[in-house]
């Protein structure tokens, strides 16, 4: 076409034709090394688990334990006295899944922290990684994996000693429940395993936090049979919101986010509502312990 001029090679700038392709696949790899490495460290974990499987054997019978023996010990409870259930096991499934999770993941911390004390981590932190937060996400992914499968064999033993079991959606809300609250409390382990000095420290923190959190809740007893202070404590305790949609789950065929599964001092708590503040409690935990990763890993 006539008074339409075209560019010669020689005015072409070639690097800013190629530049965003580049930045493409500069993304595209720096996402590729991330899961690599994130998997690579992962992968390590499950190594060290396979070669001492003592833990995970441990962590699924002490809740197994605690479903057989709580459930003989309150067996002849008056009923009513636990919901509308005169299966005391019933009751108490949905609290023994819930703190199993919890304290599963208040130990996320411990391998990082022995990492630290025998130099492994300083080895890491001076690979060539693509990103220092990998170590983060494996302990995380490591972590929940192993909530989930105690999560499994919690529901199956339950079912076995008449506790009952959820259907498809049931146990696909089970799953959401103990990812959210195992997320933020790994979160808040691995945030401990970089801040404080040592594992004697990290330790007594998870030994002066299990009970009390635990006690503290609604795994246990119902908000109705503790007292008003108890029962303040227990609507602000994370497991509670848990819990409870879970106990609901079990002792309700038909359920939906709409369907109040406890009632705080405050006012009704729904199930959506309670995986709201699940939902909210891993955010703010995961954000909470981002300054001391940046300042340990940056």
């Amino acid at each position: 076409m006539s008074g339409t001029v075209f560019p010669s090679k020689s005015d072409i700038n070639w690097q800013q034709v190629a530049a965003p392709q580049a930045h493409a696949d500069g993304d595209t790899n720096f996402f590729g090394e991330l899961l690599q490495e994130t998997l690579a460290l992962t992968r390590r974990l499950f190594i060290q688990l396979q070669r001492r499987p003592s833990t995970l054997v441990a962590g699924i019978i002490q809740p197994i334990m605690w479903l057989v023996l709580f459930g003989a010990l309150f067996q002849n409870a008056p009923k009513g006295i636990f919901g509308n259930t005169p299966n005391y096991g019933q009751f108490l499934s949905a609290g023994v899944i819930v703190f199993t999770a919890f304290a599963g993941a208040l130990n996320a911390g411990l391998p990082v922290m022995f990492d630290r004390e025998f130099g492994f981590l300083n080895r890491l932190l001076v690979a060539p990684l693509a990103s220092r937060f990998s170590i983060v996400l494996a302990s995380a992914i490591f972590i929940i994996s192993q909530s989930l499968l105690q999560a499994a064999v919690i529901v199956t033993a339950a079912a076995f000693l008449g506790a009952g079991f959820p259907d498809a959606a049931g146990l696909g809300a089970i799953a959401l429940i103990v990812f959210l609250l195992a997320l933020g409390v790994t979160g808040l382990s691995l945030g401990l395993a970089f801040a404080l000095p040592g594992h004697i420290e990290l330790i007594a923190v998870i030994f002066v936090t299990n009970l009390p959190v635990l006690f503290a809740s609604t795994a246990l007893a119902p908000l109705s049979f503790m007292p008003d202070w108890l029962q303040v404590v227990a609507t602000l305790n994370p497991l509670s919101y848990a819990i409870e949609p879970i106990r609901y789950l079990y002792l309700h065929q038909h359920w939906g986010l709409d369907s109040v599964v406890m009632h705080a001092f405050w006012g009704d708590v729904t199930f959506g509502s309670a995986m709201l503040v699940l939902f909210g409690f891993a955010l703010v935990a995961l954000l909470s312990i981002q300054p001391q990763l940046r300042r340990t890993l940056g």
